[in-house]
C-alpha cells in the first residue's frame, strides 16, 4: 500500500491486522507518536489523517492508504518548532512531554478548521489526556498562537 507520512511517499506491506500506531513507530521509525492506553481514550496516539485528527492505536494501517498521514515529526515547520510548539513551551503548556505530541496534533487540527474559540479548544483537547500541566496552559497557548494567527 503506499501512503503520504509528513509529505512522504511511502510503500508499505503491512499485515491486514498492522496498526497505524505500529506501522508509524516500527515500520517507519517515527517514534513521536506514543501507545498510551491502547484503547483510544488518553489521545498520546493522536495523528493527523487528511488533516483531522485520529487514534492511531485504533486505526488499521490499511485504513490509510492513499491518505496524507502527519505525525509530531510533520508539525515542525521547516525553521525549527511550529509557532503551537514554541507557545506551548513558552507559556508552561508542556512538562513530561508524553502528551505533547497528541496534544499538538489535536490542536493543530482545530487551527486548521480555521479561528476556534477557546471552547473550541478546550473541545478539541478533550481526548487528550495531561496528568501533568492541566488543561488551562495548554488551552492558553493555543489562543496565543490563535492571536498570532488572526488577531484579536
Amino acid at each position: 500500500m503506499k501512503l503520504r507520512v509528513n509529505g512522504l511517499e511511502y510503500e508499505v506491506h503491512p499485515p491486514p491486522e498492522r496498526l497505524l500506531v505500529d506501522l508509524l513507530r516500527e515500520d517507519l521509525h517515527l517514534t513521536g507518536t506514543k501507545r498510551g492506553c491502547e484503547d483510544g481514550s488518553c489521545g498520546a496516539c493522536t495523528v493527523l489523517v487528511d488533516r483531522e485528527p485520529r487514534h492511531a492505536c485504533l486505526t488499521l494501517a490499511h485504513m490509510v492508504e492513499g491518505r496524507d498521514v502527519t505525525t509530531i515529526e510533520g508539525a515542525s515547520s521547516s525553521f525549527g518548532l511550529s509557532s503551537l510548539q514554541r507557545a506551548l513551551i513558552e507559556n508552561g503548556g508542556l512538562q513530561c512531554g508524553f502528551c505533547a505530541p497528541g496534544m499538538v496534533l489535536a490542536v493543530e487540527a482545530c487551527l486548521l478548521r480555521g479561528k476556534p474559540t477557546r471552547e473550541e479548544i478546550r473541545e478539541a483537547i478533550a481526548g487528550n489526556y495531561c496528568r501533568c500541566t492541566g488543561y488551562a496552559k495548554i488551552v492558553d497557548a493555543a489562543e496565543k498562537v490563535v492571536r498570532e494567527r488572526w488577531g484579536p
